[in-house]
């Protein structure tokens, strides 16, 4: 069974250089080793889910103009993540008030190509 993802928890993106912290706002109504549980709709640009350094790809606008400035060689852009839609698949029975419990085998997606997984979800506490 996947782990329980809580505030803290360390995120990747496929197209990033670094690691981002997720943020989950202290209105969670349920804790998990002593910290806000997150849900699936912890999705939000900035507010959840920060920066991953720089984004790589050149689906990103402005990593295609720096690239094409730079004739083509890769220029890698100050990451703004644009995560759209909430994770998936997020807990099968356990809700942290109206939604699914976010859990560690879960995903979502950079409007830029990127996927963001969870690298380390902060807690131990197996979910269903």
């Amino acid at each position: 069974m996947p782990c329980l993802v809580v505030h803290g928890a360390r995120l990747r993106c496929s197209q990033g250089t670094s690691q981002a912290t997720l943020t989950v706002l202290p209105s969670s109504e349920a804790r998990g080793d002593e910290q806000p549980a997150a849900t699936v709709m912890d999705h939000k640009p900035l507010l959840n889910v920060a920066t991953f350094g720089m984004c790589q790809t050149q689906a990103n606008p402005q990593v295609a103009s720096a690239t094409a400035a730079a004739q083509g060689v890769l220029t890698p852009m100050p990451c703004v993540p644009l995560v759209t839609a909430p994770w998936s698949p997020g807990a099968s029975f356990v809700k942290v008030g109206q939604h699914a419990a976010l859990t560690a085998d879960s995903t979502c997606t950079c409007q830029w190509t990127g996927t963001v997984e969870v690298v380390d979800p902060g807690s131990v506490i197996e979910v269903e």
